[in-house]
């Protein structure tokens, strides 16, 4: 899909001035309550307000009904738990539909103060499926493709993302450092699709989701 295709779509739920067409503040409470954020049934979405937070909390991916994203960037609040191999909280993108055949960027809250530095190293992760999946990318690129996040966050603390995608690279920047905690190659094949929040059947909350679309 073009770039006007995700401009059209936005216009039909937002007043958006012609000069910022290209970047969108996605009202997630709205959409949900109008039905533009779809989720699998049995899974759930709630809105969510804490404090200046105002989205959603869900327990599995939500897609952005009628959003196609090319390459540009996504800021957004996130906030998972600190359960051991129960959160995993971050953004699809490049879908061609949604069955595991998309980009993820990623967070595992529980690894963020590991006192195991292995796996505080696995904190962020960017994966391509179903081609590149997290193991398959540890074992034969140990370290390229997740990253320990510096300073690091407290697992139950929300995390400001701004995650570039580019053709060639993907960067994630958090809570308004400099340095990326992580800075890959970009390995999709796909140079746009639909958008997901997500969450891999785990609870995560969202909140405050800007998208720039540079396509």
């Amino acid at each position: 899909m073009k770039r006007g295709f995700f401009i059209l779509a936005l216009l039909a739920w937002y007043n958006v001035p012609a000069h910022s067409l290209q970047k969108v503040i996605f009202d997630l409470q709205r959409m949900l309550a109008e039905h533009h954020l779809m989720i699998t049934s049995p899974y759930e979405i709630h809105p969510l307000a804490d404090g200046n937070k105002k989205g959603i909390t869900c327990n599995d991916n939500v897609w952005l009904k009628g959003v196609d994203f090319g390459y540009g960037t996504i800021e957004l609040d996130i906030r998972g738990r600190n359960e051991f191999l129960h959160s995993f909280a971050g953004i699809a993108f490049h879908a061609a539909d949604t069955s595991r055949n998309y980009d993820v960027v990623y967070f595992r809250p529980f690894n963020f103060r590991s006192a195991d530095p292995v796996r505080r190293t696995w904190s962020v992760q960017y994966m391509s499926l179903p081609a590149y999946p997290y193991d398959r990318l540890r074992k034969e690129n140990t370290s390229q493709f997740e990253s320990e996040i510096l300073p690091d966050p407290k697992p139950e603390d929300w995390i400001h993302a701004r995650i570039l995608i580019g053709k060639d690279s993907i960067k994630v920047y958090i809570n308004g450092m400099n340095k990326p905690s992580l800075a890959v190659k970009n390995l999709g094949k796909r140079n746009n699709g639909m958008f997901c929040l997500w969450a891999d059947a785990t609870t995560v909350d969202f909140a405050n989701l800007v998208v720039t679309n540079d396509q």
